[in-house]
């Protein structure tokens, strides 16, 4: 397996698996399936694996605490704070209050049942807190042995600066895909180079949409939340679907799937970057594994390039951006 270097001390590999999905938003949970994928991931050498506190919520940290018991060694746990949710799963805002950053970090240890975690991310930005007590908070778990490194997730390129210049900021993640490019534009992918921060593209095959395998809203399970997105609606589900059709004339002339082809571009934006495919079958990790053999050409980007070029999506990524990181 390929590895790829986050910051100035993490290898992970090349690419990561998303845990989402096996307990959260995308239709039917499966835990036991997705303990399966994950075991399946670690013998394939996929070692980073994703999830979140508000997954579940908890659950998801809790089925990966079960499918990594007894192979702790051979994983890089990346997990995350700030969505608060009670037990019930209800939302109950942005919480980055030090005390609170020390309680989630307790919380996500016992259910991961390790004594530290890889990676923690502040999921979002509490704008009532400083983001420097925030980091302040989140320098002491490093400190103490909790945490060995830290990330932020959808941050500017200035709260980047202002987290980094805390403690070291080894992971941003943000979606980056085909369909969401905005990190090229917005100084987010310039800051974390200039830094020397790794980069975690979540989401880099649309929600899915960019398998070709989604050709109608009725393709998803009635709750699945993406049918309240915007990408996944109206005229937009139907712009969204011809950005679709020219990327799988590519990769059929490639002879590769559409998610092979929409993983290799990510892939090759440069060797900072890690994306993270979330799945909970065995059969998609294998079909997403693959596209680290994949090599794209100068022409075969250039192509990708016009099929879509920088905001080629319609909708925007999310009803509402401060509550949704899935």
């Amino acid at each position: 397996m390929q590895r790829r270097k986050l910051g100035q001390g993490l290898e992970v590999s090349a690419e990561g698996l998303g845990c989402l999905s096996m307990s959260d938003f995308y239709g039917v949970k499966d835990e036991e399936g997705g303990i399966k994928t994950i075991h399946h991931a670690l013998d394939r050498g996929i070692n980073f694996l994703d999830t979140a506190d508000a997954y579940g919520p908890f659950t998801n940290e809790i089925l990966i605490g079960r499918a990594i018991k007894s192979r702790r060694a051979e994983v890089i746990v990346a997990t995350k704070f700030a969505f608060e949710r009670d037990e019930a799963g209800k939302y109950l805002g942005i919480n980055g209050h030090p005390d609170y950053v020390r309680k989630a970090c307790d919380a996500s240890l016992q259910r991961l049942n390790t004594d530290y975690i890889d990676l923690y991310y502040q999921h979002r930005i509490d704008t009532r807190i400083p983001l420097e007590d925030t980091w302040g908070a989140l320098k002491s778990l490093v400190e103490c042995g909790k945490v060995r490194h830290l990330g932020i997730s959808e941050a500017s390129s200035s709260s980047i600066r202002r987290a980094n210049a805390v403690h070291p900021v080894t992971a941003v993640q943000t979606e980056f895909s085909l369909w969401s490019r905005d990190i090229e534009e917005d100084g987010v992918l310039s800051t974390v180079r200039e830094l020397g921060i790794g980069f975690v593209a979540y989401s880099p095959l649309g929600r899915g949409f960019l398998s070709g395998e989604i050709r109608n809203v009725n393709d998803l399970e009635a709750d699945d939340y993406r049918r309240g997105q915007p990408r996944f609606q109206g005229e937009n589900f139907a712009k969204n679907l011809e950005l679709v059709d020219r990327v799988k004339e590519i990769a059929d002339r490639k002879g590769i799937t559409p998610s092979q082809l929409a993983l290799a571009w990510v892939l090759a934006q440069g060797n900072d970057v890690v994306p993270i495919p979330g799945t909970k079958r065995i059969k998609y990790l294998d079909e997403n594994i693959a596209a680290l053999d994949v090599q794209l050409s100068a022409e075969d980007l250039r192509l990708i390039e016009e099929a879509a070029p920088k905001g080629v999506a319609a909708g925007d990524r999310y009803v509402n951006m401060s509550t949704t990181n899935m």
